[in-house]
């Protein structure tokens, strides 16, 4: 292959009580990416459309993924990086992090594919440090390898893919202003109580034991953020009222999708999720602010090859 084109799926972050831990992929809502060899070595952003991000490699996420993982497989040839973003930067659903696993997948894929997915992570991350200023994978996981993923140890790339009940529906509502991923981590404590440590971890665990188990109703009671979601719930225009609703109209639980200002909402069944997704739109119309919806399946497959030449 000559040439790929690449489907670069979004994700949720934290997922409530997991920050940086978390995360899971979302289906048919994502960016598109076209990635060819050329006799130039290095890497050259010839194209990015629907989002006004900067072309100079090492200044986009796409680039810098891309040139980490040539740092350590060398060719006597380049690539050149079309970009097709439908997923707004600063929207929460993870748009940095879906170019930077796009970058690292096509090159992987023309590449003969020498790393695995899990491997293309490392490379991946890195994109990620340029665009929040710290590395985490709760995103770029999810996104290579599908479905849910917790991060165990970044260090050491101690992933682990999550089993998920298939009935698992999600509700995202992005109210459109920008919310960078550095500015929403200035506004958390960098300490916290022993007693409120303990609810988190046994959250997450309780989480992830609901996972295994397809138990809903334990899902519903772990989907609690007790150490960012009080910090970061003021940045998001009636973050309260948007919660509230989902949960009214029988959504298992709610919370910030990553950084926000998305709010992501999980229920059981489609037909659930869509009407939490309408419920959660009557909020944000008498605000008269700019919003997008989406309510999606659980993505098990993640980022994918749609064309290649």
């Amino acid at each position: 292959m000559n040439e790929v084109k690449v489907f670069c799926p979004a994700s949720v972050a934290n997922v409530s009580c997991g920050f940086d831990i978390l995360g899971f992929c979302l289906d048919e809502i994502g960016d598109e990416m076209i990635i060819r060899k050329t006799s130039k070595p290095g890497i050259n952003i010839i194209k990015i459309k629907g989002e006004n991000l900067p072309y100079e490699s090492k200044k986009n996420v796409a680039g810098v993924a891309a040139t980490s993982l040539l740092n350590e497989f060398s060719t006597d040839f380049g690539f050149e990086i079309e970009i097709y973003k439908n997923i707004k930067a600063g929207s929460g659903i993870g748009s940095s992090a879906a170019s930077s696993a796009g970058a690292v997948f096509g090159i992987n894929e023309l590449l003969g594919r020498p790393f695995s997915r899990k491997e293309l992570i490392k490379f991946a991350i890195k994109g990620e440090e340029l665009a929040s200023g710290s590395i985490h994978a709760d995103n770029v996981a999810p996104v290579l390898l599908g479905g849910f993923t917790l991060v165990r140890d970044i260090n050491s790339l101690d992933i682990v893919s999550l089993p998920f009940p298939k009935n698992l529906f999600v509700s995202i509502i992005h109210p459109e202003i920008e919310l960078k991923t550095s500015d929403s981590r200035s506004v958390l404590k960098q300490k916290v109580t022993l007693e409120k440590a303990i609810q988190q971890s046994a959250n997450i665990a309780s989480l992830v034991s609901g996972l295994y188990s397809n138990d809903y109703n334990l899902i519903s009671r772990s989907l609690i953020d007790v150490l960012v979601e009080p910090h970061r719930s003021d940045l998001i225009p009636a973050f309260n009222e948007l919660k509230k609703t989902s949960i009214a109209y029988g959504a298992l639980g709610s919370g910030i999708s990553g950084s926000g200002p998305s709010v992501f909402a999980l229920s059981k069944g489609k037909k659930k999720a869509k009407s939490v997704t309408i419920e959660m739109a009557k909020i944000l119309i008498p605000l008269n602010l700019k919003f997008h919806t989406y309510t999606s399946q659980i993505n098990s497959t993640g980022i994918k090859l749609i064309d290649f030449k």
